[in-house]
């Protein structure tokens, strides 16, 4: 399994609305950016992700999975951009800050300490166990 950040502006898309839709997921769509695009072609079911809120929020707040693999992004004609659908699993506990990320000397190689304004970006397995420690989050 492979672990992953999804990062959303709340007020476009809200971990309540990604958890609002069940089982069946949603499309992570409108990513045009091409190295985040690669990363969700490299993404398999049962891929596990954070969903992160950007903005104001900066914080990690809940737990999704890869629930469909890359597929053509349906709000696009070009072939060149695709996503995966993810469901949310759970939400955290306590969300974690991207200042705690960033003050923690564990996370200091993290793609999201490095380059955060790549709305998807892989997360190591230590990384994935220290972040859900941080928001006393069961992380599997």
């Amino acid at each position: 399994m492979s672990y992953w950040l999804f990062k959303s502006e709340p007020s476009t898309w809200s971990w309540d609305d990604q958890a609002g839709k069940g089982a069946a997921g949603e499309e992570w769509d409108g990513v045009r950016n091409y190295q985040a695009r690669n990363f969700m072609r490299e993404m398999k079911l049962g891929d596990r992700g954070f969903f992160y809120h950007s903005q104001k929020e900066k914080a990690v707040v809940g737990i999704v999975e890869v629930c469909a693999e890359s597929h053509p992004d349906s709000t696009t004609d070009d072939d060149r951009w695709d996503c995966v659908d993810i469901k949310a699993i759970r939400p955290f506990e306590k969300p974690v800050t991207l200042d705690q990320i960033k003050s923690d000397s564990r996370l200091e190689q993290m793609v999201l300490v490095k380059n955060s304004r790549l709305s998807v970006q892989p997360v190591t397995r230590d990384e994935w166990l220290a972040i859900c420690a941080l928001g006393q989050t069961k992380p599997d």
